[in-house]
C-alpha cells in the first residue's frame, strides 16, 4: 500500500502539469514547439521517477527535482514547469520532513528559500522585483515542513503508544512468571544461607562438644539468632520492600556477608570494589552467598577467596575456594536440592553476564561470572558533529550556486531609489509572525496579542509599499499565523494540552481552612494547560481580521458603502477562523480520546498483571506459613531450650520442608481461579511492571506504613496508587505512604494527569468511601489522607 501511494502522488502531479502546459496551451489554439515538448519530457522525467523513490532517499529526490525544475525554467515556456516546481518541490520537502529529523528538515527549507532568493536576484536583480514571489514560496516551505514534521510526531507518538501496549501485553504474561522465579530464588538462597549455615554451626559443635563444650552455647545462640533472621527473610520474601533507599550499599553488603561466613569459622579473604545500585550489585551478591554457601556444605574449613572488580567494560565476580580439609566434617554435605548451579546461570544471565564452574588445579572449586561493566547499556550517541557540519556545508554550496554567473558577469547597476518595497515589509512581517508562533506555548496571551498587532499591519505594509496586486492577498497572508494559533488554542480546549515542554501552573494552595473530609481540595478547576486569553481567542481573531480586511478593501477605494464592506469582510473571516479553530478541536479531542484508550489498556493490562503476580505470592506465602516458618519456630524453641540434638534435627526439617516448597513452586504454573485483591504489599509488583513498561516509579514507605492495616483502607491506598500511577503519563513517578496520628497520606508525585476531572472522581469517591480527603496541587502532586479506625478490628491480609 506504501508503494503504491507513493508512484500515485506523481502521477497526478504530472496529470496536473500536463492540464496546465501544454493542455492550456494547446485549448488557446497555441501549439507547443518539438523542441519544447522534448524538454518538458526531459525534466518531467526524472522528477516524476525521483519523486515515486522519495521515500528511501527524500533529501536527493528535493535537490533533483529542484535542480531539474531549475533547468528547465529557462528554455520552457511560463508555466512549463509551475506544478511540478511548487507542488513537486513541496511533495519532496514534505517526505524530508516526515523521515529525516528535524534539524535537516529546516536545513532544507531554509537553504530552498535562500536558493530561490539568490536565483531571482541572478537573473531579474533586486530593483525590478518586489519580493512577493518569495514571501509565498517560504510561506508554502514552511507550511509543508510544519505539516511534515507534525505528520512524524503523529506517527512516533503512535508508534510508541503501540509499542508501549505490546511491551505491556508481554509484562503481563512475563510478570507472574518473573514473581514465581524470584520466590524460588530468594526461598533457595534462605534455606541455602540461614539453615544450612545452622545445621553446619550446630553438627560442628556436637561434633566437639566433649573437647570444647562452650561452642555447644555458642551453635544454640546463633541458631536462635539465624532463626529470627530466617522468619525476617521470609517475611521479605513475601512482602519485599518496594524501594531500595534502605538497603546499605552494594560493596556493605558484600563485606557483611563475608563477616558472617567468617563469625562461623569459613576463612574468607577478600578484595571488593564498590558497585553502584541496581542489577549487577544483585547479581554480583546472590552469586557469592551462593558460593560461599556451597564452600560452607563441602569444605568447610577451606581457604577461600572472593574478587569482585568493577571495570569500565566489563564485572569480574569470582569465588575461589581450596581443597577440603583431609578428615575433615560436612555436616551440610546432602543439604542441597540440585537447583544452585543453575540459579547461579539465571542470575547471571539476568543482569546481562555469563558464568561459569569448575575445579582448580589443587582440588578446591571456583565459580567465575562476568557482568556488564560502567559502559554497559550506554545511551545512542547523538549525530555526530561532523555530519551535521557536512550537511551545512553541502546546503552552502547549493545555495550559493546561482551566484556564480554574478562573479562572472558584472551587474547592472541597480536602482537607487529608497523606497523600501511591499515585499521587503511582508517578508518582515511574516518572520515576526513565525518568531511569535515559537512563543506561544511558553507566553500564549502575549503571544496572541503580538499575532493580532501584527494582522493589523499588513494591510498598512501594503500601502506603505506601494503593493498593486490583489487586495485581499495581505490580509489572507496575515491570516495563516493567526488560523495556527487558532488551532493550537481549539486542541488545548478541547484537552489536548500542550506538550510536555509547556510551563506549569504555579505551585500552591488555595487560602482558606478544609472545608472537610471526603471533599476535594487544591485547584480543582484549573487545567494544566489554559485557554490563549479570558475572552475567546475565535470571537477576536475574527474581529481582528475582519478589522484588517476592511482596512485594505477601503484604503484601495471601492464605491460599496462600509457597512457592506464589513459584512463581506466579516462572512469572509468567520468561516475560516472559525475552520482553524475547529479543526484544532477536532485534533485535540483526537488526542485526548487516544491518550484516554491507551492508559486505560495500560492500566487494565498493569492490573492484570500484578493481580495474577499476587496471587502467585500469596499461593506461594500460604504454603511459608504453614510449613517452613512452623519448621523454624521449632528450631528456636529447642534451640532457646538448650537442646542441641533437636535444634539441628529441626533445622534438617526446615530445610526438607523449604525443598518441598521449592518443588511445589516449581510445578505450580497455573494461577488459583480466585485471585486476593492487592494490597499495599503488592506496591513492588506495581512498580516493576511500570519500569518494565519504561516508566521509573519509585515507592517509599516509612517505617510508621509498614504495619499492619485495616483491610479497607489498604485496599483503598493501593487502588488510589494504582489509579494514579495509570494516568500519569511518562515522566518519572514517586509514590509516598506515611502513618501518623491515626492517619494514612499518600503522597503522589510525578502524575499532572492524576489532576483531570475524571481521575479525581474516581480517586474522591474511594476516598469518600472511608471519610477521607484528597488534595489536589502542587502541578504534579497528587495527596490522600486516609483515616486509621480504631478498634475496626478488619486488618488487611499482609
Amino acid at each position: 500500500m506504501k508503494r503504491i501511494d507513493d508512484r500515485l502522488a506523481p502521477v497526478l502531479l504530472l496529470c496536473a502539469q500536463a492540464l496546465v502546459w501544454p493542455g492550456a496551451a494547446l485549448v488557446r489554439g497555441e501549439v507547443p514547439s518539438a523542441s519544447a515538448l522534448l524538454v518538458a519530457v526531459l525534466v518531467a522525467g526524472p522528477v516524476i521517477a525521483v519523486l515515486a523513490l522519495r521515500r528511501s532517499r527524500p533529501v536527493t529526490a528535493l535537490v533533483v527535482v529542484v535542480v531539474a525544475c531549475a533547468l528547465g525554467a529557462g528554455p520552457l515556456p511560463v508555466g512549463a514547469t509551475a506544478v511540478l516546481g511548487t507542488a513537486g518541490v513541496a511533495l519532496a520537502l514534505w517526505t524530508v520532513a516526515v523521515e529525516r529529523d528535524a534539524f535537516t528538515t529546516v536545513l532544507c527549507g531554509v537553504s530552498l528559500a535562500v536558493w530561490q532568493l539568490l536565483h531571482g536576484l541572478t537573473l531579474h536583480r533586486l530593483s525590478d522585483r518586489d519580493g512577493l514571489d518569495l514571501v509565498l514560496t517560504a510561506l508554502l516551505y514552511a507550511a509543508t515542513c510544519g505539516a511534515g514534521l507534525l505528520v512524524r510526531r503523529s506517527r512516533s507518538a503512535r508508534r510508541a503508544s503501540e509499542d508501549l501496549l505490546r511491551r505491556a501485553e508481554s509484562e503481563r504474561h512475563r510478570l507472574p512468571a518473573v514473581e514465581r522465579r524470584r520466590m524460588e530464588r530468594e526461598l533457595h538462597d534462605v534455606s541455602a544461607h540461614h539453615l544450612t549455615a545452622v545445621v553446619v554451626t550446630v553438627g560442628a559443635a556436637l561434633g566437639l562438644r566433649d573437647r570444647r563444650p562452650e561452642l555447644g552455647d555458642e551453635a544454640l545462640r546463633f541458631a536462635v539468632d539465624t532463626g529470627h533472621e530466617v522468619t525476617r527473610a521470609l517475611g521479605a520474601v513475601r512482602a519485599p520492600a518496594p524501594s531500595r533507599s534502605d538497603l546499605p550499599a552494594p560493596e556493605e553488603r558484600l563485606l557483611g556477608l563475608v563477616d558472617g561466613f567468617r563469625r562461623i569459622g569459613q576463612p574468607v579473604d577478600c578484595a571488593i570494589d564498590p558497585l553502584p545500585e541496581g542489577a549487577v550489585a544483585d547479581a554480583a551478591f546472590g552469586i557469592v552467598r551462593e558460593a560461599l554457601t556451597n564452600v560452607a556444605r563441602y569444605a568447610p574449613g577451606a581457604a577461600t577467596t572472593v574478587r569482585c572488580r568493577y571495570g569500565d567494560d566489563r564485572t569480574d565476580v569470582v569465588v575461589t575456594s581450596g581443597a577440603p580439609l583431609p578428615g575433615g566434617p560436612t555436616h551440610g554435605a546432602g543439604l542441597g536440592g540440585g537447583r544452585g548451579q543453575g540459579i547461579l546461570r539465571s542470575r547471571a544471565r539476568e543482569a546481562g553476564g555469563t558464568l561459569t564452574t569448575g575445579p582448580t588445579e589443587d582440588g578446591g572449586w571456583e565459580v567465575r561470572a562476568v557482568l556488564p561493566g560502567r559502559t554497559a547499556g550506554a545511551v545512542d550517541r547523538p549525530v555526530a558533529r561532523g555530519y551535521r557540519a557536512a550537511q551545512v556545508t553541502a546546503a552552502a554550496g547549493l545555495v550559493l550556486q546561482p551566484l556564480l554567473p554574478v562573479l562572472a558577469i558584472r551587474a547592472e547597476d541597480a536602482s537607487t531609489g529608497s523606497d523600501v518595497s511591499a515585499g521587503v515589509l511582508f517578508a518582515l512581517l511574516a518572520a515576526g509572525q513565525g518568531v511569535t508562533l515559537l512563543w506561544l506555548r511558553r507566553a500564549p496571551r502575549v503571544a496572541y496579542g503580538l499575532l493580532c498587532v501584527l494582522a493589523l499591519l499588513w494591510p498598512a505594509a501594503a500601502v506603505s509599499g506601494g503593493y498593486t496586486g490583489p487586495v485581499l492577498l495581505p490580509p489572507l497572508l496575515g491570516a495563516v499565523a493567526t488560523c495556527a494559533a487558532l488551532a493550537m488554542d481549539g486542541a488545548v480546549r478541547a484537552g489536548g494540552g500542550w506538550s510536555r515542554s509547556s510551563p506549569r501552573p504555579r505551585a500552591g494552595c488555595p487560602a482558606g481552612a478544609p472545608k472537610g473530609r471526603g471533599e476535594l481540595r487544591g485547584r480543582p478547576r484549573r487545567r494544566r494547560s489554559r485557554p490563549l486569553t479570558r475572552l475567546h481567542p475565535l470571537a477576536t481573531a475574527t474581529a481582528v481580521h475582519t478589522a484588517a480586511v476592511t482596512t485594505a478593501v477601503l484604503d484601495r477605494g471601492t464605491g460599496a458603502p462600509v457597512w457592506a464592506v464589513v459584512t463581506a469582510a466579516l462572512a469572509g473571516t468567520a468561516p475560516v477562523m472559525t475552520a482553524a479553530h475547529r479543526t484544532g478541536i477536532v485534533r485535540g479531542r483526537r488526542t485526548r480520546h487516544a491518550r484516554a484508550e491507551r492508559d486505560g489498556r495500560l492500566g487494565a493490562l498493569t492490573g492484570e498483571a500484578v493481580r495474577d503476580a499476587w496471587a502467585e505470592r500469596r499461593r506461594i506465602a500460604d504454603g511459608l506459613e504453614t510449613t517452613v516458618l512452623a519448621r523454624t519456630a521449632d528450631m528456636v524453641a529447642e534451640a532457646e531450650a538448650g537442646r542441641l540434638e533437636a535444634t539441628a534435627e529441626r533445622a534438617r526439617e526446615a530445610l526438607a520442608a523449604m525443598r518441598a516448597l521449592l518443588d511445589t513452586v516449581r510445578d505450580g504454573e497455573a494461577g488459583p481461579a480466585l485471585r486476593p485483591q492487592p494490597t499495599l504489599q503488592a506496591l513492588d509488583l506495581l512498580a516493576r511492571q511500570c519500569r518494565a513498561t519504561g516508566r521509573e516509579v519509585e515507592i517509599r514507605l516509612t517505617g510508621r506504613a509498614a504495619g499492619r492495616l485495616p483491610a479497607a483502607v489498604d485496599l483503598t491506598a493501593y487502588h488510589a496508587a494504582e489509579t494514579v500511577l495509570a494516568v500519569g503519563g511518562e515522566q518519572p513517578a514517586a509514590l509516598e505512604l506515611d502513618a501518623s496520628d491515626g492517619t494514612l497520606t499518600l503522597t503522589a508525585t510525578g502524575v499532572p494527569s492524576a489532576a483531570h476531572p475524571a481521575v479525581r472522581e474516581r480517586l474522591a469517591a474511594r476516598v469518600a468511601a472511608l471519610d477521607g480527603t484528597l488534595t489536589t496541587g502542587p502541578a504534579d502532586t497528587v495527596r490522600l489522607l486516609l483515616p486509621l479506625a480504631p478498634g475496626d478490628g478488619e486488618e488487611g491480609e499482609r
